[in-house]
């Protein structure tokens, strides 16, 4: 079973992207921000993350850019879920590694289709 890191401040994005993404059989874990996301990034690298911009201690960019400096960092597929919309957050996040970008609110349709684009799904 694939793994997938959800990393954002609120609990109730955390609980519906977890209802989604077991839906899809990943087994996940969660982060209420960056800095708690990396310290689960050391204990087990997961194969995907669902990646919140704005969060306090660390923000998803900043995780983003310490995840891939990481052993096996390179590995995850990271998929930034945000409000942020104009075309340079979305520069800024792919070029520090994002594989995929959504919008926040999302659903089941949007989060499976971007994981499909990314390889996690069939």
């Amino acid at each position: 079973m694939k793994t997938c890191l959800v990393v954002d401040d609120s609990s109730v994005i955390r609980k519906v992207a977890r209802r989604i993404l077991e839906g899809l059989d990943f087994r996940i874990s969660e982060a209420e921000d960056g800095e708690k996301a990396l310290e689960a990034c050391k204990h087990s690298m997961p194969d995907a993350v669902l990646l919140d911009w704005n969060m306090p201690v660390m923000d998803g960019l900043d995780f983003l850019r310490n995840m891939r400096r990481m052993p096996g960092g390179d590995k995850p597929k990271v998929v930034f879920c945000t409000t942020e919309n104009d075309v340079a957050h979305i520069a800024r996040a792919l070029h520090a590694g994002a594989n995929e970008y959504i919008m926040k609110p999302f659903d089941k349709e949007i989060v499976t289709a971007k994981f499909q684009e990314v390889g996690l799904i069939g």
